[in-house]
């Protein structure tokens, strides 16, 4: 009842005439609405903050205004308006950086990130939601007085991210360091039994269940005891991750009993919780109750989808409508609903359109890529038939050659050397000294063509067909961006045995890393090695270029393209990088 007495007296004082209190009595009021005990006020909470922001902008007061965009960004993303939520927080972000860095400042710049990093989660993007709750957690660190509760609520954020993310070691390590106040179970019990739930969770989804269920069910216990609204919702998830635990065991009788108690709580709030609960009997119950509650799930879901887009537009609809009465009179109401039909007439229209067009551009681009991989299969193998020509061709070149050594010109250069060393038996020693010279020339002359002939007879570039053709593309390419190059290769590796599509891919994947190189790296050398291992082809590149952030290049087009053959050849990638070093990059593919 106070907070109604504070909501009612708040919205009395509001015939006011000072901009600034006017400002201030809606804040107040969308403040005292989105903590409201009274069920969902958002809508009324986002009224009195829009009109509040509208005046704080026209008074250029951006500490306010940020506030004001904050609460009205916690209501979007607790409506799962994410894209609303994400836009007034980052707006309000850089509001708050232009500001003397005082501690309140610190304060609600820290609040923004943690409900980005909330948001974020929601949206299985874990590597965004950690990165946020992180910048959180150190902005909180540099707060002055008493912030144990806050970094507390942070690092456990942070820690269900981690969770959710599967990194479950850091999340054990976060919720470890929560756990490790003593008092907290005094101070703060609720709290407690979310934590140590979440904490045993990750211990189950992680298989280290020594503890289970001893940890949820002393969790459990604590919500219970306290007896208040908020441990009770708490107690929704705790008996949700026992019924979960005890299915896994095959212990149905328990695994129902939670999951029944799950569902009769979560029956009182009617949201994803509730969802969740169905979920879980779908799969605990059998047969007919299984499908009843499948069925049932995805009634609600369907229904929570409508509400959640209903809240939406109602926000929607507020900050039009209160720009339009500033701007309009009654006279004109009738155009702007026309003009509302007509506006979702062609939003409509437009993504149906969107989507039919976007759905032939997706058939197109996957026939080009089959197209264009049938094209690069069959120019492999044009380049391979070639090559294998080119090969055959000189071999037998050389071969001739050497057969017209050895049996013609090596056969008279022998019957000569016979007939001088006949002639020798003249006792003259100026002739034997003259043929001795002949002789001996002959003789150099006869192993010269022999060892020409023993060396054009090798066939020194068997099998090395493909490494002939990726030679070839790195010293075009390596001239082309004016870069050094080393090539080395196993001679182990026996690339006939190696399908035609991997080494596609193996090729296309080199050609990509030194474009990125060229690109990127700003390198001046390049060293490019081939190694088998147990049967798995390693190749290895490495420049010496300006290297880069690795997590932050992860969604390039480059190692995209890269990620996507590696993939279809069963491979794997490892890529390390340090600033003005260089990078390497380590791709490991089998044979088979």
């Amino acid at each position: 009842m106070k907070k109604v007495d504070s909501i009612q007296k708040y919205e009395l004082n509001t015939n006011i005439t000072d901009s600034s209190t006017i400002a201030n009595a809606h804040y107040k009021i969308g403040e005292l609405y989105r903590y409201s005990v009274l069920g969902n006020l958002g809508d009324s909470a986002y009224y009195h903050y829009h009109k509040a922001e509208k005046i704080y902008k026209k008074l250029h007061n951006d500490y306010k205004l940020a506030l004001t965009l904050y609460g009205i960004a916690v209501i979007q993303k607790d409506e799962k308006d994410f894209t609303g939520s994400e836009v007034n927080s980052v707006e309000a972000i850089a509001l708050l950086d232009k500001l003397n860095q005082s501690n309140n400042v610190i304060r609600y710049k820290s609040f923004l990130y943690n409900n980005l990093g909330l948001l974020f989660d929601q949206l299985e993007l874990y590597n965004e939601s950690i990165s946020y709750h992180k910048k959180s957690l150190d902005l909180k660190g540099e707060l002055k007085g008493d912030t144990k509760s806050t970094i507390d609520n942070s690092k456990n954020n942070l820690a269900l991210s981690y969770k959710n993310s599967g990194q479950y070691k850091l999340a054990l390590d976060y919720y470890s360091q929560v756990l490790r106040n003593k008092n907290l179970i005094n101070e703060r019990p609720s709290f407690y039994a979310l934590v140590l739930d979440n904490y045993a969770h990750t211990l189950y989804l992680s298989k280290s269940e020594d503890e289970l269920p001893e940890l949820y069910i002393k969790a459990l216990k604590i919500c219970d005891s306290l007896g208040d609204s908020a441990a009770s919702y708490n107690s929704i998830i705790i008996n949700q991750h026992l019924a979960e635990y005890y299915n896994g065991h095959n212990k149905k009788d328990s695994a129902l009993f939670y999951a029944y108690r799950a569902k009769n709580i979560s029956e009182q709030y009617h949201n994803d919780d509730l969802l969740e609960s169905l979920l879980l009997l779908s799969k605990v119950e059998e047969g007919n109750v299984a499908v009843k509650y499948l069925k049932d799930y995805i009634k609600l879901n369907d229904s929570l989808q409508k509400a959640e887009r209903t809240i939406r537009n109602k926000f929607a609809r507020i900050k039009y409508e209160t720009n339009q009465l500033e701007q309009e009179n009654i006279k004109i109401s009738k155009e702007r609903l026309w003009l509302l039909i007509i506006s979702m007439v062609v939003i409509l229209a437009s993504f149906l359109l969107y989507l039919v067009i976007s759905q032939r551009n997706k058939n197109k681009e996957l026939q080009f890529i089959q197209k264009q991989q049938e094209t690069n299969e069959e120019i492999y193998n044009l380049m391979l038939s070639q090559n294998e020509g080119i090969e055959e061709a000189r071999a037998q070149e050389k071969k001739r050659i050497s057969e017209e050594l050895h049996d013609g010109v090596l056969g008279r250069l022998f019957g000569t050397r016979l007939s001088l060393d006949s002639l020798n038996m003249n006792n003259s020693a100026e002739a034997i000294k003259t043929r001795s010279q002949y002789i001996d020339r002959l003789k150099t002359i006869e192993e010269d063509i022999r060892k020409v002939s023993h060396k054009l007879n090798t066939d020194f570039v068997s099998g090395s067909g493909f490494i002939d053709i990726i030679k070839t593309l790195v010293q075009t390419q390596a001239w082309a961006y004016h870069l050094k190059y080393k090539l080395d290769h196993d001679d182990a590796i026996h690339w006939y045995e190696v399908s035609n599509k991997k080494k596609i891919h193996i090729y296309r994947i080199i050609q990509e890393a030194l474009h990125n190189i060229y690109k990127h790296a700003n390198a001046s050398k390049v060293t490019i090695s081939f190694k088998l291992k147990n049967n798995v082809i390693c190749l290895i590149i490495s420049d010496d270029g300006s290297g880069f952030d690795v997590n932050k290049a992860k969604s390039g087009i480059g190692l995209k393209n890269m990620n996507s053959r590696i993939k279809e050849i069963n491979g794997t990638i490892n890529i390390t990088s340090e600033k003005d070093v260089g990078t390497k990059v380590t791709i490991e593919a089998p044979i088979p």
